[in-house]
């Protein structure tokens, strides 16, 4: 490796395109000639930019002439707006349809524009103003990119032009308004709707209401719900389920009710949408029971349960129940429901997946399974994916086996997963069944891909494999990019092979790619445990002259490396120079040199890179608390290690198992037996795991 300024010097010379056929071919000799007898030409060009260097000229014309949004936003802007959108309109310069309108409000950078130009939209086909498509961009906009008010300057501009602002247009105005939490300035809008030429109509009360009750205004919602009949407007079923949601929101189902019974005497019947506001509602007041006879009293009326009633009842529990009181009633449910609710099934897998109830999940899904339920791609992927981080491996591999027999995948990285997780277990033979899977569905069919595939065997130390997904790779002529290099670098630095990382790292340069600060981080790192300390430091080097600047990682594995070997004043200054090379040490930059002077019975020397590391407004973290504590022990300081092990949680940080486990052999070999066993079952209360200690 010493030193990588010969490579550094010809990287000019190496063009930006070169065929890497011998080194390849003769890597394929050595690695794969047992798999293939007759190898293919390698003609593979790798290349920064990566496979196309040039777009085909022959390439056909679009079909239809693009939107110059530009163009039409310097109309929008204009005063004569109006009178130029109609010329270019009857000039056939414009045409308009919903997509074409979706477009420019998509590509409109002031909201004003939007509502402009929706305007003058709406007044040449009211049709288009009734678009949902076109309504629900307008409304988004108004959203991402407002508040957009109603000034006077606004409303006289648009009056002038011939346009008005239509009842459609203000109710999207006020949704966004709520959305936005301007609930005082809805109110004051609506209040004053005459100075638009407009009258108060139900739908623009359902409006405000709604909007008021988005922006968590509810008093001023019932404040327009009972102003409704002084303006002669009738409030309808709308009316009610935006009220009925606001009421619920904040747990006060009783009101819910009593709003409920009073839509049913003026004539209107409860809808799917009203129902599953109040086992949202009775789920957040914690009213299981009321919850599930909400389900009954639907199949009573005949509503029919939609995916969101089903979902609001599984999420509504588990956020406001622990998982296992959550889970009970909800399986009971579905057990007995004479056709399964499959939303509810996919719901309950997810909140059980993401609170870690991995038998739970288990137990549950072969009961569903049983009666028929195939869970979707999504719910199956988060599914097994939690049970692979706690669940037996064989077990879960039976699951999946079912599943895929009765046409359900897995995702590429759910297979990775599992992959890696049988070859950490010992099973190669079950993994590399799953990975033809991933070849027969045709997972692996990109440089992403094969990269993922490759870091998984990395992962596993199992860099033959990883080497030889490498050479196939290449011999389907798919280019490896930086980031395969960087992960095959990586691989053989930890298992200290610097030949082969050094010879990959030719390979990433002649490839026409520019070694990384991962790329230099990793071979710092395998030097470093090769213990090639001086070569390191020629690397760090080399990195600087390529125009890649060390961070903080870098710094800590020369400076931990350096501790090792008991170098601690070098280590030191390349501390300081760090911090002159405008890098901003961490905790770990400061740990290795604590640890060090703590071992070498260093008090005020480790209790000066303590205070260093307090100046920068760093926090000291377990390790560096251990080194202390043990320090103080050896120096039989009793009073001060116990003093400094207590003040821990005062400085934010919790003792852990190895430190409790640390302070409490300090205690027993200092003869302070009743304080270890005091602080033993004190620790085994709070659920830290301990080793035994043999006074108990």
């Amino acid at each position: 490796m010493r030193r990588l300024s010969a490579l550094a010097s010809r990287v000019e010379q190496i063009p930006n395109q070169i065929t890497l056929k011998s080194q390849i071919q003769s890597k394929i000799q050595s690695n794969s000639s047992s798999h293939h007898q007759n190898p293919p030409v390698i003609t593979t060009n790798f290349t920064a930019r990566g496979k196309f260097s040039a777009v085909n000229s022959q390439s056909k014309t679009p079909t239809h002439k693009p939107i110059d949004h530009q163009y039409i936003s310097q109309i929008l802007s204009s005063k004569d707006w109006y009178l130029l959108l109609n010329h270019d309109l009857k000039s056939k310069k414009l045409s308009l349809n919903p997509r074409i309108i979706v477009s420019v409000l998509q590509n409109q950078e002031n909201p004003l524009h939007n509502l402009i130009f929706y305007l003058w939209v709406s007044n040449i086909n009211p049709l288009f103003a009734k678009n949902q498509s076109i309504r629900g961009v307008l409304a988004n906009t108004f959203y991402r990119k407002g508040p957009v008010l109603l000034s006077k300057e606004l409303v006289s501009l648009v009056r002038t032009s011939g346009c008005s602002i239509t009842e459609d247009s203000l109710c999207i105005l006020i949704s966004s308004w709520g959305r936005l939490g301007l609930a005082k300035y809805c109110s004051q809008v609506f209040d004053q709707i005459s100075y638009l030429d407009l009258t108060p109509t139900t739908r623009l009360y359902n409006a405000v209401i709604d909007a008021l009750v988005k922006s968590n205004a509810l008093d001023l919602a019932y404040l327009k719900f009972h102003q409704m009949k002084a303006d002669r407007c009738d409030p309808d079923r709308f009316t009610y389920n935006f009220l009925i949601h606001g009421v619920c929101k904040i747990g006060v189902v009783d009101e819910a009710s009593r709003l409920l019974k009073q839509m049913q005497e003026i004539g209107y019947s409860p809808n799917v949408f009203t129902y599953t506001i109040l086992i949202d509602g009775y789920c957040n007041a914690k009213r299981i029971k009321e919850a599930f006879k909400i389900l009954e009293t639907m199949k009573e009326y005949k509503v029919r349960p939609n995916e969101a009633t089903f979902r609001s009842l599984v999420n509504g529990l588990f956020r406001n129940f622990h998982p296992l009181e959550a889970f009970k009633p909800l399986s009971d449910f579905i057990e007995h429901e004479q056709v399964l609710p499959i939303a509810a099934c996919e719901s309950c897998l997810h909140c059980l997946s993401t609170t870690s109830m991995c038998k739970e999940t288990a137990i549950f899904l072969k009961k569903v399974i049983k009666r028929g339920y195939v869970p979707d791609t999504m719910t199956f992927n988060i599914t097994i994916t939690s049970l692979l981080k706690g669940f037996d491996l064989m077990e879960t591999c039976d699951i999946i086996d079912d599943l895929i027999q009765k046409g359900t995948n897995l995702g590429f990285n759910t297979y990775l997963l599992l992959i890696e997780s049988l070859y950490k277990n010992g099973s190669s033979l079950k993994g590399e069944k799953y990975l033809n899977k991933i070849l027969e569905n045709g997972l692996l069919t990109n440089v992403t891909s094969y990269n993922m595939l490759i870091d998984t065997y990395c992962k596993t130390c199992m860099i033959n494999k990883a080497m030889k997904t490498f050479l196939d790779m290449i011999r389907l002529n798919i280019s490896p990019n930086l980031v395969t290099f960087n992960t095959l670098i990586s691989c053989h630095c930890k298992i200290g092979d610097m030949q082969e990382a050094r010879e990959l790292l030719k390979m990433l340069i002649q490839g026409g790619f520019k070694p990384d600060i991962y790329t230099f981080s990793s071979l710092i790192h395998g030097l470093c445990r090769t213990h090639q300390i001086d070569d390191a430091f020629d690397c760090l080097k080399e990195m600087v002259e390529w125009g890649v600047h060390p961070n903080s990682i870098t710094y800590n594995i020369l400076i931990h490396s350096l501790c090792v070997i008991g170098d601690v004043y070098k280590a030191k200054g390349l501390l300081k120079k760090m911090k002159v090379n405008g890098v901003k040490p961490d905790v770990y930059s400061f740990n290795a040199l604590i640890q060090s002077f703590c071992r070498m019975k260093e008090v005020e020397k480790a209790k000066r890179v303590l205070q260093m590391m307090l100046t920068l407004g760093l926090t000291p973290d377990n390790f560096t608390y251990s080194g202390f504590i043990k320090m103080l022990f050896d120096l039989g300081r009793y009073k001060e290690a116990k003093e400094l092990f207590v003040s821990m949680e005062d400085y934010g940080c919790t003792p852990d198992s190895f430190t409790c486990n640390l302070y409490i052999d300090g205690l027993v070999q200092s003869g302070r037996f009743i304080e270890a066993r005091d602080m033993f079952l004190k620790c085994k209360e709070k659920g830290i795991v301990l080793k035994p200690i043999s006074i108990l």
